[in-house]
């Protein structure tokens, strides 16, 4: 469960669920969630007048939802770092509508060189801003999620677009929600929802999959390698 620390920068970001946000349904889709803590964690890194002259990639974030905001609902994001390591740091963040959390999601973000290829130290400064609602814990980079799917997972085609690109030229981590997102939208969920997305390589443009096993999913990009691997249940 995520907290607020007691000490220590909490930013906070405030957004509001519009058409592009929602399911038929009028819930608010997972996508939607991944790109309110994405604004988040910018808005939060531009407020604090860092310049480590890099990028920041998300390596994995486990989300719990435990009641889907509806269309209008004015949504806040409490965000603070939760942990720190030499090369990448935790994210931790509470999502409010209506005066109530509605969900919860923790990220480890990694800091790489401006080129994307290799990680860099966190930017000057870092460990005075942020570290204080760390309360000095350590966090690890290891991947959890079996890497490969098993020879009898179920396939089904994907596509990555133009559009879901960002400004490095990859598609940007919102976007594989989407593909969690397709088979939610037809069963809507009853209640809540919790899964966990693992970022293993960027992908870009065309024809991709996705492969199923149980409560697993490996995204591949158009070459077949897989970019994402998501575990989630209701």
């Amino acid at each position: 469960m995520v907290t607020l620390p007691s000490e220590g920068r909490v930013f906070t970001h405030r957004d509001r669920v519009t058409l592009a946000d929602v399911s038929p349904a009028g819930r608010a889709r997972l996508d939607a969630f991944a790109r309110w803590l994405q604004d988040a964690a910018y808005d939060d890194a531009l407020d604090s007048d860092l310049d480590g002259g890099g990028v920041w990639i998300v390596r994995r974030m486990a989300l719990r939802v435990h009641r889907f905001p509806r269309l209008l609902d004015a949504i806040e994001v409490a965000t603070f770092c939760s942990g720190v390591a030499p090369l990448w740091a935790e994210r931790s963040s509470l999502v409010s509508s209506g005066g109530e959390p509605v969900a919860e999601a923790v990220a480890l973000w990694v800091h790489l060189q401006p080129d994307g290829a290799r990680p860099r130290p966190l930017p000057a400064g870092f460990d005075a801003i942020y570290a204080p609602s760390a309360q000095g814990r350590r966090v690890k980079a290891r991947l959890r999620h079996p890497a490969t799917p098993p020879a009898g997972a179920a396939s089904r085609p994907w596509r990555f677009r133009g559009a879901d690109l960002d400004p490095a030229g990859h598609v940007n981590n919102a976007v594989y929600w989407a593909a969690l997102e397709d088979e939610l939208v037809a069963g809507e969920p009853a209640g809540g929802i919790e899964a966990e997305i693992e970022h293993r390589a960027p992908a870009g443009t065309g024809a991709a999959a996705v492969l199923a096993d149980g409560p697993m999913r490996w995204i591949t990009d158009p070459a077949g390698v897989v970019a994402a691997t998501l575990r989630w249940g209701a």
